[in-house]
């Protein structure tokens, strides 16, 4: 007789931490790690079920009184622009997208680090050298790409000058953003915005129905731009569904909020992996 035995990862709890979303809470994640044969098959079937990658690892916020993180995605085939967002591809109409393989660049370093400084000083990331920027960018064991973003060379440049980067994830319904950072003296670009903007682009010629943007937190300013796209979906309650009114998704504690741990990983699906014979 055969079976399909699924794969079985074995899963984990971080430590408590300080949340970088909303102030005065502590953050608590599931993570397993990503690697292997079917390391592709388990990042897209758990991918569906709220979890982001991390270099080798995915995870989902498993917090003990708070389930604000909410895994967001846009529905390709039904996204609409805003008249803000056509205004952004106008503007940005003279960017040059290239499409290269998973490997970090000095350019490329150079443009984070004026990011973080310039935005997130204080952030996670702000001590983060070179060889931590490198294994970010190259330590993916699923199919990834690096989107570079350039801009024409001004009177005292030479060549292209590297505007905007996104590290993505090719899933098999989407594209992931894993990543992105970007020139902050462009302002006038709205060169985040962009990114995603190109990004469903990118999706609707490769015929993946969705784009990926990590996790939308009420109550969270720097999350509160996601909300801003059309079609957008959330996954809560263990199902995908239309974000509707913003407002009408609450940030508060409570200590039932989340299930203990030990029921969330039971009702994780997994993929299957081989064949087997009794």
């Amino acid at each position: 007789m055969r079976h399909t035995l699924p794969i079985a990862p074995q899963f984990y709890v971080t430590a408590p931490q300080a949340c970088p979303y909303l102030e005065g809470r502590m953050e608590r994640k599931l993570f397993t790690a990503l690697q292997g044969e079917h390391a592709q098959r388990l990042n897209d079937t758990l991918s569906k079920q709220g979890f982001r990658r991390s270099q080798n690892v995915l995870y989902r916020p498993s917090c003990s009184e708070c389930s604000a993180c909410l895994s967001a995605r846009i529905r390709v085939a039904d996204f609409r622009p805003s008249r803000t967002q056509k205004r952004i591809m106008r503007r940005a109409a003279h960017l040059r997208r290239s499409a290269t393989s998973p490997w970090a660049t000095e350019d490329q370093f150079s443009l984070f680090r004026r990011y973080l400084d310039a935005r997130h000083a204080d952030g996670g990331m702000a001590d983060m050298d070179i060889f931590e920027f490198a294994a970010m960018i190259e330590e993916t064991p699923i199919k990834s790409r690096v989107i570079e973003y350039s801009r024409p060379a001004g009177p005292e440049e030479r060549g292209q000058e590297l505007a905007a980067v996104c590290l993505t994830d090719v899933f098999d319904d989407g594209l992931s953003m894993v990543y992105s950072f970007y020139d902050p003296d462009l302002v006038d670009l709205s060169l985040g915005t962009h990114i995603i903007l190109d990004h469903i682009n990118i999706a609707r010629e490769a015929g993946l129905p969705y784009v990926y943007l990590g996790y939308w937190v009420p109550g969270s300013r720097k999350m509160g731009y996601k909300a801003g796209f059309s079609a957008l979906e959330i996954y809560k309650k263990g199902v995908w569904q239309d974000l509707g009114d913003p407002a009408a998704h609450r940030a508060e504690l409570h200590p039932l909020s989340m299930d203990p741990i030990a029921e969330q990983v039971a009702r994780i699906n997994l993929p299957e992996a081989r064949p087997h014979r009794d």
